[in-house]
C-alpha cells in the first residue's frame, strides 16, 4: 500500500502544482483553458493514437468486459438518479448527479496514470471504458437534459449528439489508430517519434490542467458532493468488483484494470456539460473537487489492492 501510495504521489503532486498555480493567479483562467485545449486536442490524442495503433479491433471487443462495466455502472447510475428524485430534483439535475456517480476522469487522469502504474497492457481496456463513457453515458446526459427542458426529443438533437461524438478528438484518435493498425503498416520512424514526443506531454499537461481547473470552480454545499464522491470512489468500484468476480467471465488482469478505472474521481467534462446547459454546475464542480482530493487515498488503496490479485 505504501509503495503504491509513493508511486501515485507524483501524479497528485502535479495536480496540486496546477491548483496552486491557478489559486495564486500565476496561471490565469485563460491560460488553463488553452492548456486544456492543447492536451485534449493534441497531446492526449497523440497518446491515444499511438496506443491504439498497436491494438486491433478484436482486442477491444470483449463482450464480457463491456457488459460487466456497463451493467455495474448502470446500477450506480440508477441509484444516484433515484436519490436525486427522492430529494425532488428535476430530471436534468438527476442526470448530472447520476453522471457524477459513474463517470471518472479516465481520459486526463486514468490513461496517463494507469498506463504507468499497471503497465501499457492496461490501455486497451481503459479505451473500452472511455468509449462507453463518451458514447453511451456522454450521449445520455445530453439527451435527458435537453428532453427535460424542451419536453421532447427530435431527430436533430440525436444528429447533433452523433456529430459531437464524431468531432471528439479522443474518439477520432482511437478510431484512426485502430484503422492504422488494421492496415498492417508500421508508423514511419519520424511520425512515430513525433507522436511519442507529443504524447509525452499528455501526462504532465493533463494533470496540471486538472489542478488548475479545480482552483477555478465554484463550490456548493459539500453534503451532496460527499454522497456523489462516495458513489464514485466506493460504490462504483464495489459494483464493478461484484460484476467481474461473481456475474461475468472477465479476465483477471482486465478485471483489475476495470476496478482501478472505476475508482477514479469524477470527470471534469461533467462540469462543462452542466455549465453549458446551466444545470447544477456548482454541484458538479464541488463533486469533482472533493472526489479528486479524496482519490489521493482511495485510488492508491484500490491500485494497491488489485495489484495483489494478479
Amino acid at each position: 500500500m505504501i509503495e503504491i501510495f509513493y508511486k501515485t504521489i507524483p501524479f497528485f503532486a502535479l495536480i496540486g502544482l496546477g491548483y496552486s498555480a491557478a489559486l495564486t493567479r500565476f496561471f490565469s483562467a485563460e491560460a488553463t483553458a488553452y492548456l486544456t485545449k492543447f492536451v485534449f486536442y493534441f497531446a492526449l490524442s497523440a497518446m491515444l493514437f499511438r496506443f491504439s495503433s498497436d491494438l486491433s479491433l478484436g482486442e477491444l471487443y470483449d463482450p464480457q468486459f463491456i457488459l460487466a462495466y456497463l451493467s455495474a455502472s448502470i446500477i450506480i447510475y440508477l441509484l444516484a438518479t433515484a436519490a436525486a428524485i427522492f430529494r425532488k430534483k428535476s430530471p436534468s439535475e438527476a442526470a448530472v448527479e447520476a453522471q457524477c456517480s459513474v463517470i471518472g476522469n479516465v481520459g486526463f487522469l486514468g490513461i496517463p496514470m494507469l498506463a504507468i502504474l499497471m503497465g501499457p497492457e492496461a490501455v486497451g481496456f481503459i479505451m473500452i471504458i472511455l468509449a462507453i463513457d463518451l458514447i453511451i453515458f456522454g450521449s445520455l446526459i445530453v439527451l435527458i437534459i435537453v428532453a427535460s427542458k424542451d419536453k421532447k426529443l427530435d431527430i436533430f438533437l440525436i444528429y447533433r449528439v452523433i456529430i459531437g461524438l464524431l468531432k471528439n478528438p479522443m474518439i477520432v484518435s482511437i478510431v484512426c489508430g485502430l484503422l492504422w493498425s488494421a492496415s498492417g503498416w508500421s508508423l514511419p520512424e519520424p511520425v512515430n517519434d513525433f507522436v511519442i514526443m507529443l504524447g509525452s506531454a499528455a501526462t504532465p499537461g493533463a494533470l496540471f490542467a486538472i489542478g488548475a481547473s479545480l482552483a477555478q470552480k465554484s463550490a456548493e454545499r459539500f453534503e451532496i458532493a460527499a454522497w456523489l464522491s462516495f458513489c464514485k470512489l466506493v460504490l462504483h468500484p464495489l459494483a464493478i468488483c461484484i460484476a467481474v468476480f461473481y456475474v461475468f467471465d472477465v479476465d483477471l488482469y482486465a478485471a483489475t484494470v476495470m476496478i482501478a478505472a472505476a475508482s477514479l474521481p469524477v470527470a471534469g467534462n461533467i462540469f462543462m456539460v452542466a455549465h453549458h446547459y446551466n444545470v447544477a454546475p456548482k454541484r458538479a464542480s464541488t463533486a469533482i473537487f472533493l472526489s479528486t482530493v479524496l482519490s489521493i487515498f482511495t485510488v492508491s488503496f484500490t491500485i494497491a489492492w488489485v495489484s495483489t490479485l494478479n
